[in-house]
């Protein structure tokens, strides 16, 4: 098969943690050296996880894809608080940590079912007068985000320590896992952020037929 047939396809691709979503986008311009890629669906850049890549016509999905439900794997760190949400970002807040069971667990976890209100991050993509809140978030400036609505399908939380859980869920497009994961941590009466995060699926794409990124080339090359 030759490369040009991947054209006008979606590649379901394994993003590493570490790099950007759009990095991904400009390795496999490069190596396929398609004018018209994109990808369906931002993950942060501590993230790991599937990330769909779009090709010519697939572009043209994006609207579709990025109403997919999605499932993630994250950890999430109790008693510590970053401004980002997760292990980017130095803590800043240190707070004790009540005893808790898998079983308060179990019923924190049925809390957070079905739809729920988000206030999208400060440390996030969400626009501002045209610009990413991000943007503003490293001046030191504190913007206003309206808060959302997401559902969230499936979530199970399973102690791993006193001061760590791991959060496996299935939700909506536009969930944040890092805002999922400081809520939870409130609701057990104390502050978190995630230090690890990884998406397992998009829609029928998972993480298990996704191509590795460092494969990329060789994957390519095969065609």
């Amino acid at each position: 098969m030759k490369i040009e047939s991947w054209n006008d396809r979606i590649l379901n691709i394994y993003k590493t943690a570490g790099i950007t979503s759009y990095d991904v986008v400009r390795k496999v311009k490069k190596i396929t050296e398609f004018k018209k890629v994109g990808h369906g669906g931002t993950l942060d850049p501590f993230a790991e996880g599937v990330l769909l890549i779009l090709i010519g016509k697939a572009t043209k999905r994006m609207t579709e894809i990025l109403k997919y439900s999605k499932s993630y794997e994250a950890t999430l760190r109790l008693g510590e608080s970053t401004p980002t949400g997760d292990n980017t970002s130095e803590v800043t807040r240190i707070l004790e940590v009540s005893d808790f069971t898998q079983l308060d667990l179990n019923k924190v976890g049925k809390r957070f079912l079905g739809e729920i209100e988000q206030v999208p991050p400060q440390y996030s993509a969400k626009k501002i007068n045209g610009k990413p809140a991000y943007k503003f978030a490293r001046k030191g400036i504190k913007v206003l985000l309206t808060p959302v609505f997401v559902h969230i399908d499936e979530l199970k939380l399973t102690f791993v320590n006193s001061h760590t859980i791991k959060i496996f869920t299935t939700c909506s497009s536009g969930t944040y896992i890092r805002v999922l994961g400081e809520d939870i941590a409130r609701a057990l009466g104390t502050i978190g952020h995630l230090t690890s995060l990884k998406r397992t699926r998009i829609g029928n794409y998972s993480a298990e037929n996704s191509i590795p990124l460092d494969k990329l080339s060789e994957f390519f090359c095969s065609c």
